[in-house]
């Protein structure tokens, strides 16, 4: 994406950020939303972290068994690549960090960046198609309102259509390459050279897992992340006494999670500031929880959610930028090696 096009994303996601953070607090009492941040207990956060970083380590082990074909990688370094690529998505705009994550890892452990980054468009597929088994599975527990069930649709018309078009590309790779060298024929060639090759790496990282058992622990372990993000929000509703007064169930943490999810969809300023808030707002109104009240809510819940993370994920690249300066000063020095003893 040429700079002119990042510009133009990162406005209108300011822009959709700041307007949901009016409509989020346009009705919110600041007496309210200040009272119920502090009577919160907060002794509940421990736990709520602990749970958050469980569900990135399961994350990495999942990534694992998707990256085995291309390579076997130690968990150590898939975890620090995702902390590093979650941290730069709070401060970059257009899930940046998505990027980051799988640079960071083919620096670190030798791999063509392209197949890893590959590796990362399929997980994401597999998390839009457990986010809508949740959702149906929510549908059982509480009506969701018509524009989500849409969005829904939306999000499994994209999913299937992003993976026809990745099962195209693995199955007629040459065919696209074809194509792609006919559409850029006015182009010089050496830039259609580098996008097909590019095409090319991309394509081998989508790969068969390497045992039938990897694909059904790879389900277990997405259904299990899933069921840390539900316990997150399960925790933070104790946290601000919301279900004794609200008479809140512990479905409501699986309809808070199904629709702040979609913050994450939906663009917006780096760390969902703002569409975050505003959902998670109307989900709690949704249940009678007040609109000052379910503010702090949010406020908490995105806090917990993020900040841990942006900080683990700072120190974790720290850590690997000087782990990758020395690889590279090593490398060179190698490379240096047999011309000084020449020398």
């Amino acid at each position: 994406m040429n700079r002119p096009k990042q510009k133009i994303k990162f406005v209108v996601g300011i822009l959709i950020s700041l307007l949901c953070l009016y409509l989020a607090f346009r009705r919110v009492d600041f007496y309210e939303m200040w009272q119920a941040a502090s009577a919160a207990n907060y002794w509940y956060m421990a736990p709520t972290i602990i749970v958050i970083f469980f569900s990135h380590y399961l994350r990495s082990l999942r990534w694992r068994y998707l990256l085995a074909p291309l390579k076997s990688i130690d968990t150590f370094s898939l975890f620090s690549s995702l902390m590093i690529g979650y941290s730069a998505n709070l401060i970059m705009p257009a899930h940046f960090g998505e990027f980051i994550r799988a640079y960071v890892l083919s620096k670190k452990r030798q791999i063509p960046l392209s197949p890893v980054f590959a590796t990362i468009v399929i997980e994401r597929i597999i998390d839009i198609f457990s986010l809508l088994v949740l959702m149906l599975a929510a549908l059982f527990v509480y009506p969701f309102p018509d524009w989500l069930i849409k969005s829904g649709y939306v999000m499994l018309a994209c999913s299937f259509g992003l993976l026809a078009f990745l099962v195209f590309l693995k199955v007629f790779t040459a065919k696209a390459v074809g194509f792609v060298d006919l559409i850029l024929t006015p182009f010089p060639r050496r830039v259609s050279e580098r996008i097909s090759s590019v095409i090319q790496r991309f394509t081998s990282g989508i790969m068969p897992m390497k045992k039938w058992q990897d694909y059904v622990y790879v389900g277990i372990l997405s259904v299990i992340i899933w069921l840390c993000y539900g316990i997150v929000f399960f925790f933070c509703l104790h946290s601000f006494d919301f279900v004794r007064p609200y008479h809140l169930t512990w479905s409501v943490s699986l309809v808070l999670l199904v629709i702040t999810t979609i913050a994450v969809v939906v663009p917006s300023s780096p760390g969902y500031v703002g569409t975050y808030h505003y959902l998670c707002q109307i989900t709690l109104g949704m249940f009678g929880v007040p609109a000052g009240p379910a503010m702090s809510f949010a406020t908490v819940a995105h806090g917990v959610n993020f900040l841990p993370v942006l900080l683990v994920g700072l120190l974790f690249a720290h850590y690997e930028g000087m782990s990758i300066l020395k690889n590279q000063k090593d490398e060179r020095e190698n490379a240096n090696e047999p011309c000084s003893q020449v020398v």
